[in-house]
């Protein structure tokens, strides 16, 4: 396992109301010099797990100049949430920024663009980061194992939480077989493992209706189709210390590449996650695609990695 050598501190801020000072006859290009005389807010806490942001940019200063350091011993790829912030400190909006397959040791700069001009403040809120080769990807170029995995957005209500994992035969030529469950492993914010949650089949463990209990089928899918699944659990608590699990690895077979998605699992203190078996995510693609006959389910009630 991996150790994550990454210093976790405060949401930072940065003041972008005194832009007035910049020079306007400053032409195209970087103005990040004139855009320094703006303070970034608290200098000693401008940095979270890797990620600093410089300074405003741009004319206008209306962009955010932000630098990320992998300090793993491997590539990593990051995912930053930035809120933009009223002068109240009250989130206005937010969104997310993609910096993939950091070089182990090094730092990249980036900038952040805001069209509308963005808001009095700009704070680092999040910070995620897994290994370069496990990212999951939802488009753009296939990976080595021909296969995509991804995780969507999730539906929450009432404490009860649902979210969906994707799979999908991105290669050229081979068939992909599926038959069961995905094998799970659950990481802390430290990409550590986290003990004492048992995984269960079927989101009817956790609570009715979930749409993750039919049965596990022998799936074949061939180029471009698709199979589903999804995580199934409740965010109660009681006694004891809650359970923050951000990271889960996802194996979707027996000796499959693993995929590291970000689900974000509040589990409190109920130390259960649901899993449904594999389903063929276009049911009008039919058995043609493949033989989708039911299978019997191993013994044991719960998946380990």
């Amino acid at each position: 396992m991996r150790p994550l050598l990454l210093p976790s501190s405060a949401a930072l801020l940065l003041l972008l109301t005194a832009c007035g000072t910049q020079n306007s006859g400053s032409s195209g290009g970087d103005s990040a010099s004139a855009c320094r005389t703006v303070a970034p807010g608290d200098p000693s806490g401008a940095e979270q797990d890797g990620v600093r942001i410089i300074g405003p940019t741009g004319a206008g200063c209306q962009d955010v100049a932000y630098e990320v350091t992998n300090r793993q011993r491997e590539p990593f790829t990051f995912t930053i949430t930035f809120d933009d912030r009223a002068d109240t400190g009250a989130v206005i909006a937010n969104g997310r920024e993609t910096v993939a397959s950091v070089p182990a040791g090094r730092t990249v700069r980036r900038t952040l663009t805001r069209s509308d001009g963005g808001a009095d403040q700009v704070a680092i809120s999040k910070v995620r980061s897994v290994p370069a080769d496990e990212a999951p990807s939802e488009g753009g170029a296939c990976p080595a194992s021909g296969v995509r995995v991804y995780a969507d957005e999730g539906d929450a209500a009432m404490g009860l939480r649902v979210v969906g994992l994707h799979l999908e035969n991105c290669g050229t030529g081979a068939t992909y077989r599926l038959d069961g469950y995905p094998r799970l492993q659950l990481l802390d914010e430290d990409h550590e493992p986290v003990d004492g949650v048992r995984i269960l089949r079927g989101g009817a463990a956790i609570a009715s209706g979930t749409g993750q209990d039919e049965p596990p089928r022998a799936l074949v899918l061939r180029p471009g189709e698709r199979a589903r699944t999804g995580l199934v659990w409740r965010n109660t608590t009681g006694a004891g210390d809650p359970v923050n699990a951000p990271y889960v690895r996802i194996r979707a077979k027996p000796g499959a590449a693993p995929v590291t998605v970000v689900p974000e699992l509040d589990l409190g203190t109920t130390g259960q996650l649901g899993v449904g078996a594999w389903q063929r995510e276009d049911a009008a693609s039919g058995p043609a695609a493949g033989s989708d006959r039911p299978v019997s389910p191993p013994s044991p009630s719960s998946v380990r990695p």
